[in-house]
């Protein structure tokens, strides 16, 4: 006995009900919602649909879904990490090295200046600036992309919603980087870590604001060979 279509779409519209948002999850737990399903008519062919749902679904244990759930987030999350570390890699090899090279020598002739304080709020100022434009500009281009597709897929919304997100956490600690500038302001070794952890900084997040939106498109057919926009 076979799992009809309209038992799949109820298996989907369950895993909804179920706080699964995410079409991928959604997929790879339908399909083993309806194997178990057919498994067990194949023992028990007189058995009801929704009897032989709820005993599949009881595999899950007492916590439902919720521990496949964490199990794709941290598999995706290392996934979106290794797209991130991969894009980083390249501003370290030519020709992006030379821009690379070029930001890390405009950020120590600025805070090798008697103004550092004051350049150092100036430059992280206008990072966050331009951070929290990108940010509200990939909210509503993922909300476009949602409404469009009716899916929302993991990697997707960490592509497009949590984009500097660690970058953002990190400017938040701006005025306490301000007041250990003044006490370290003639410091050689704290000028050069502070442009260095500025240049790495600025590049992360252009890579993750800027260069992997632009290719999502590419990354998640590369993920999903189903997913089409």
């Amino acid at each position: 006995m076979k799992i009809t279509a309209n038992q799949i779409q109820d298996l989907y519209n369950f895993t909804r009900l179920h706080f699964v948002e995410h079409y991928d999850l959604q997929t790879e737990l339908v399909d083993h919602l309806a194997n178990d399903i057919e498994h067990i008519w194949e023992a028990k062919p007189q058995l009801p649909y929704e009897e032989a749902k709820t005993i599949a679904f009881k595999k899950f244990g007492v916590f439902g879904f919720m521990d496949v759930v964490s199990k794709r987030q941290k598999a995706m999350g290392k996934r979106y990490v290794k797209f991130l570390w991969h894009e980083f890699k390249e501003w370290f090899t030519l020709p992006k090295l030379l821009i690379t090279v070029s930001i890390f020598i405009a950020c120590y002739a600025m805070f090798s200046s008697a103004y550092m304080a004051a350049m150092l709020i100036i430059s992280y100022s206008l990072i966050l600036v331009w951070s929290t434009f990108k940010s509200i500009k990939l909210n509503r281009q993922f909300r476009r992309r949602k409404e469009k597709s009716n899916k929302k897929w993991m990697l997707e919304e960490m592509i497009f919603r949590q984009a500097g997100g660690a970058g953002l956490i990190l400017i938040s600690q701006l005025p306490t980087w301000y007041n250990i500038s003044l006490d370290h302001s003639n410091s050689f070794w704290f000028t050069l870590g502070v442009s260095v952890f500025t240049t790495l900084f600025i590049i992360y997040m252009f890579v993750s604001l800027e260069l992997l939106p632009n290719k999502a498109e590419t990354l998640l057919n590369k993920t999903y060979p189903e997913f089409s926009l």
